[in-house]
């Protein structure tokens, strides 16, 4: 589930493998990308430096470069090309609807056949790619460049999906969510454009959501209705004249937790100083403080102008009839006559600088450490005024994965190896926008070394382009290109859509939308040159021009401010204050009145002849049986495998799973630094460069992380360490090899190295409490209720921050016992007892692995005289807050419901989500203005969680999670509703997965001991749940008022204010 995704990491979460009756997230693995250090364009970026897009509902970390992306999500492994039979015979029917075909390519990369079509009467340009993948994509996208940072490009994004001409309902979007079998569904805006796409397996349902998403875009009731602009965008709200004025919007909230983050401030410092005299200068997300000069006016206008046919690019992709998309497409688009917004919405360069600038700016920060030592400084490159050529946007690319993408890469290395800064910031290379940049830096920056960071980087950069790369790094970094680009893993991310966000980086600037497609000929070309020239005269003229000689060059220094929160919130106050006192008695009373009818407007539940306009299937659209996947357990020598006969394109995937529950407990926080030395620290006969180099040289990537899960019906929790790697077949060997030479050679004797990884864990930990609070109070709340929480809170929670802060402090003077203790680790959790592997290929790779597998079992050290220690099972079950510097909160509640008597049936399931889709959506988002409100069943531990995020009440929510209870006893469900509830279930249940995902769900229910009986027991459950199960539950959930655990991530004037109302309510503790 969407939500689910957001709440915890899979490598440190007892609560991540929560939904595996349903489907298991795809684990998290350092060289499964080209480059750490980018998050995707939806994601809420803390790592890197410009925050380029804003979802509609929060999301996971996705992200797409345009151009030729280094990552694997730009082409298809289908077995076989498409069939061109119904593209040939649509063209005539194209002329007939009125459109007329541009270019028609066959995308051999992609294995699909390519149709560019205009429509004559209104401009809009199509972009039809057929080919076999039953994952299909729609997506229309409109250039949106904003003139100031009042946010409008992205409340409109918000707003335009609460109800169209043909669905007049409050938000078809959550109808969707709550009844549809779609594999992606959300919107984001980019700094120039917005983006609508969506995606399903179904094709009656994928139809259903393109309707929905055309009638929203085009035709959407929010330019007529001033409260949805009021609700997503900004209102004053006021419920007693005699309290003061407050601003309340989902937006403005949203952006206020964005502002609250330092790598995102960095980032919208960065973009406006980088782009000073075009629409990048501003911010499309909105200002906090510019949001409130956002009028309806403006907002209506900027629909009329830039929402129109004539400025939509749109795209479909899978293997749904060529025709009937440009039928659907016709219904709409032949409702407009042609508009002047495409010219109108053009994006102009910004032109070079001819000096540098530099800009210092503040951040709020905690007053506790030494804030000397909290600075942060990045170097910001426009890297042209025109666009790039697809040779040297490739090539820009492979230097780019050259100098970050992989802990050995000279730039990285450097930096961190210097000791002036934590970790890094900066993305390296950025192409979604008009025009490349170059961004790297450091963030833990003491304030005497600033200038030394910016030093450093120019000379590396200089040693660099005068002695080149070594070959072997090349080497590495051409097969972890070439491999991930054949690849094509999108995990759970539609191909399709990885293919449009690709094609759409050019083709929404008016150039060639194939060419992002086609990486073939020029990946070629690029290799020959280097055959033939040498890599220093490939890469190193593009550093000279593109960096060194370069003098569009931006410095930005963040500056820690401990008093900044506190004076952002008095200068919010002082002007609602001026507002107040601006207003007469009838005037407050009126705003009252009018708060309370928005309310009203918000609660009231849509009339059932509205609800059922919005299309939907019906349970005999549902398959009866769960995604089978073939498993055959073997055992080879000793040692038990899964093995799972599937088409993987010649790859094959594996996981190592080693038993942890023998480890000392004094031992257990040091585990993630111990699988991150494993893969970051050399060997007898390598250094860790030269072993990095060779697992890009030789695989596909390796991995190595902690897993933990209650088991339900268990007091011991799961708990492990997982290997997880993948090669083409012909190099498995290599493969084994690697993960023989990774768990038993590496040496943990680099001192500095370690002292690296525990400052780079703790920035990242700091930037996790700031951006996502609510995953850390999730995982304190489990560690109060259960053992497998109390784990993985110990190894990702609050508790390991405090941890790396005082380890950070005995690295020098505890050395030795620290390396000790790195080598017990291994001693007592990487043996042959105990061990579990996981296969994922077909059926003549599985063959061919086995006697792999037999040499690596046996290479493998036998421990007999292992021993459970015993480790504490819970935290202290009382309410915290932890506070920060914030301007919003992110607020838990849990309980055990099994605890109550509670007999786990599927339709906990249906429950849980229709909660989150109804209640917690109506309640704490739209009506409390918080970014994003849901609820959460831990069916293995028995743990329900409500969580919210980027939330401006703190108290009110949480009355919020206590009224749930009510809301189902009290609850009316006719036959339609209920019916999208369980399809809407069943879609989180049958989520689309490529090969190796399906692999490893398979292997997580081995795990957890789910069977394939218990899945089919579980999904009638779904199918057959009615509204008795509804008022059932509501005892179980009723006890989460009553005996519930409190966590709050908040600001520490609503803490103050909260435990002032309620006394005693909350034990206080300040971040590390």
């Amino acid at each position: 589930m969407e939500r689910v995704a957001l709440l915890r990491s899979l490598s440190c979460s007892s609560t991540a493998a929560r939904r595996l009756l349903l489907r298991c997230p795809k684990a998290k693995s350092r060289l499964f990308s080209s480059n750490p250090y980018r998050c995707r364009p939806h994601e809420l970026r803390t790592c890197s430096v410009a925050l380029r897009s804003w979802p509609l509902v929060p999301t996971p970390p996705l992200r797409f470069k345009r151009g030729f992306s280094l990552s694997p999500r730009a082409v298809s492994t289908s077995p076989s090309p498409v069939s061109r039979e119904n593209a040939d015979g649509g063209h005539d029917f194209a002329e007939k609807l009125g459109f007329e075909k541009i270019s028609e390519q066959t995308i051999d990369e992609c294995k699909s056949t390519a149709i560019l079509y205009k429509h004559k009467k209104t401009g809009a340009e199509v972009m039809s790619v057929s080919n076999d993948d039953d994952n299909k994509v729609f997506g229309i996208v409109f250039r949106t460049p904003p003139k100031n940072s009042t946010g409008i490009p992205h409340i409109l994004e918000h707003s335009v999906l609460c109800g169209s001409r043909k669905y007049p309902l409050k938000e078809p979007f959550v109808e969707l969510l709550k009844g549809s079998l779609n594999t992606f569904l959300n919107a984001f805006t980019y700094p120039d454009r917005t983006c609508y796409p969506v995606a399903s397996t179904n094709t009656k349902d994928f139809y259903n959501l393109v309707d929905v998403y055309l009638d929203a875009v085009l035709f959407p009731r929010c330019v007529e209705d001033f409260q949805t602009f009021q609700q997503e965008g900004w209102h004053y709200e006021l419920d007693n004249p005699a309290e003061d004025i407050s601003y309340k919007g989902v937006v403005f909230n949203e952006m206020k937790g964005v502002y609250s983050q330092p790598d995102n401030i960095l980032g919208r410092v960065t973009q406006q100083a980088l782009y000073p005299e075009n629409t990048y200068g501003v911010d499309s997300g909105g200002d906090p403080k510019e949001i409130p000069k956002l009028t309806f006016e403006e907002f209506q206008e900027f629909h009329r102008k830039y929402y129109h046919p004539s400025n939509a690019r749109i795209w479909f992709y899978g293997d749904d009839d060529p025709k009937e998309r440009l039928r659907i497409l016709n219904e709409y688009l032949d409702q407009f006559e042609a508009s002047p917004s495409r010219n109108e919405s053009k994006v102009q360069p910004q032109k070079l600088f001819k000096e540098p600038v530099r800009i210092v700016e503040k951040y709020p920060a905690d007053e506790g450490g030494d804030l000397k030592k909290k600075h942060m400084v990045c170097l910001n490159w426009l890297l042209s005024e025109e666009p790039l050529d697809i040779e040297t946007e490739l090539t820009l690319g492979f230097l780019d994965h050259l100098l970050l993408g992989t802990p050995a890469s000279p730039l990285r290395r450097i930096l961190l190896e210097s000791r002036l800064g934590d970790a890094i910031v900066g993305g390296g290379v950025d192409d979604e926008l008009l025009q490349p940049q170059f961004s790297i830096g450091l963030k833990g920056v003491s304030e005497d070394d600033i200038h030394k960071v910016e030093q450093l980087v120019i000379e590396t950069m200089k040693n660099l382009a005068e002695e080149g790369f070594t070959s072997e790094a090349v080497e590495a970094s051409m097969n972890t290109i070439e491999f991930s680009l054949r690849e094509n893993n999108t995990g759970s991310f539609p191909r399709g859509l990885s293919l449009m966000l690709r094609s759409i980086g050019k083709w929404i600037y008016d150039m060639d939308p194939f060419e992002p497609l086609r990486y073939e000929k020029p990946l070629q070309n690029l290799k020959m040159r280097i055959a033939e020239e040498g890599s220093k005269a490939v890469f190193s003229p593009l550093i000279y021009k593109f960096i060194l000689n370069n003098p569009h060059l931006v410095t930005v220094e963040m500056q820690p401010d401990p008093e900044k929160a506190s004076r952002d919130e008095a200068a919010e106050k002082e002007i609602l204050d001026k507002v107040k006192a601006s207003m007469t008695q009838e005037d407050l009373a009126e705003l009252a009145r009018a708060t309370q009818e928005l309310r009203l407007k918000q609660e009231t539940p849509d009339p059932p002849e509205a609800l059922r306009s919005v299309p939907s299937l019906s349970l005999q659209d549902i398959p009866k049986k769960p995604v089978h996947v073939p498993t055959e357990v073997v055992e080879i020598n000793g040692v038990k495998c899964l093995q799972h006969d599937l088409f993987t394109n010649d790859v094959v995937y594996s996981e190592v799973v080693f038993d942890m529950s023998f480890l000392k407990k004094e031992l257990l926080q040091l585990v993630p630094l111990f699988c991150q030395s494993l893969l970051e620290m050399g060997t007898k006969d390598m250094d860790f460069v030269q072993l990095n180099q060779l697992i890009g040289r030789k695989t596909g990537g390796i991995s190595v992380y902690p897993f933990t899960s209650s088991v339900r019906g268990k007091v011991d929790p799961c708990t492990h360490i997982i290997v997880r790697g993948k090669a083409m077949a012909a190099r498995a060997e290599d493969l084994f090899n690697l993960i023989t030479c990774i768990l038993q050679d590496v040496q943990f004797t680099e001192q500095q190295r370690f002292r690296q990884f525990v400052s780079q864990s703790k920035a990242r930990m700091e930037s996790r409490l700031r951006g996502s609070g609510h995953g850390i109070a999730a995982a304190r709340m489990d560690a109060k209720l259960n053992m497998a929480g109390w784990i993985s809170e110990q190894i990702g929670g609050f508790s390991y921050l405090e941890f790396l802060q005082e380890l950070e402090k005995k690295i020098d003077q505890d050395w030795d016992r620290i390396s000790c203790s790195l080598e017990e680790i291994r001693k007592s959790v990487l043996a042959k007892e105990g061990c579990l592997i996981n296969v994922t290929t077909d059926e003549k790779n599985l063959s061919k692995t086995n006697k792999l597998i037999a040499n690596f079992v046996d290479s493998l050290p036998s421990t007999t005289s292992r021993e459970s220690d015993s480790w504490p099972s819970k935290l202290s079950p009382v309410n915290e807050a932890i506070v920060i510097p914030t301007q919003v909160n992110y607020i838990g509640k849990a309980a055990n419901v099994y605890e109550t008597g509670y007999q786990l049936n599927g339709s906990a399931y249906v429950i849980s989500k229709y909660i989150s889709n109804t209640w917690l959506w109506d309640r704490v988002r739209v009506s409390g203005g918080a970014y994003g409100g849901f609820c959460d069943f831990d069916t293995h531990s028995g743990v329900f969680s409500y969580l919210s995020y980027r939330d401006p009440n703190l108290l009110k929510t949480l009355d919020i999670y206590d009224g749930t209870a009510n809301f189902l006893r009290e609850l009316e469900l006719d036959d339609d509703s209920l019916t999208k509830a369980i399809i809407g279930t069943i879609g989180d249940v049958d989520g689309y997965q490529l090969p190796d995902a399906k692999g490893y769900s398979s292997l997580l229910r081995h795990l957890l001991g789910v069977t394939d009986e218990e899945r089919e027991i579980r999904r009638e459950e779904i199918l057959s749940t009615s509204l008795k199960d509804f008022k059932e539950f509501s005892d179980a959930v009723d006890s989460i008022r009553t005996k519930g655990i409190v966590v709050a991530v908040a600001s520490p004037e609503d803490v103050a204010a909260a435990n002032e109302e309620r006394p005693g309510f909350f034990e206080v503790k300040k971040a590390p």
